[in-house]
């Protein structure tokens, strides 16, 4: 079913590893707007429809976290990502559900 990608993390995971000070791969898949009205310090922003051309800046073997507003932008990323071969976690609830620090602007 569409929307239902598997291997989920929850926003509340990632902010304890961040926390902990672990180096996290963060991929933003939304749109501009959205993505200077607050993203998390340090993600990546690629709009889902850049996301064919543009995936050769994420390196496939490392595990990339994506995010977008509740999860199912996120989710669609992650399915093509996996299928051209790159290890990826779906942040589940998506920035809808983020507490921790928030970054604003381009």
């Amino acid at each position: 079913m569409a929307g239902e990608y598997l291997n989920n993390i929850l926003p509340r995971e990632v902010q304890k590893r961040l926390e902990q000070g672990e180096k996290l791969n963060l991929l933003d898949v939304r749109e501009q707007d959205e993505w200077e009205s607050g993203h998390i310090p340090g993600a990546k922003h690629i709009p889902l429809g850049t996301i064919g051309e543009r995936r050769k800046e994420l390196d496939p073997d490392k595990e990339t976290i994506v995010i977008c507003r509740s999860g199912n932008r996120s989710g669609l990323a992650c399915e093509y990502l996996e299928s051209m071969g790159y290890k990826v976690v779906n942040m589940q609830g998506g920035m809808s559900e983020w507490s921790g620090d928030i970054e604003y602007g381009k």
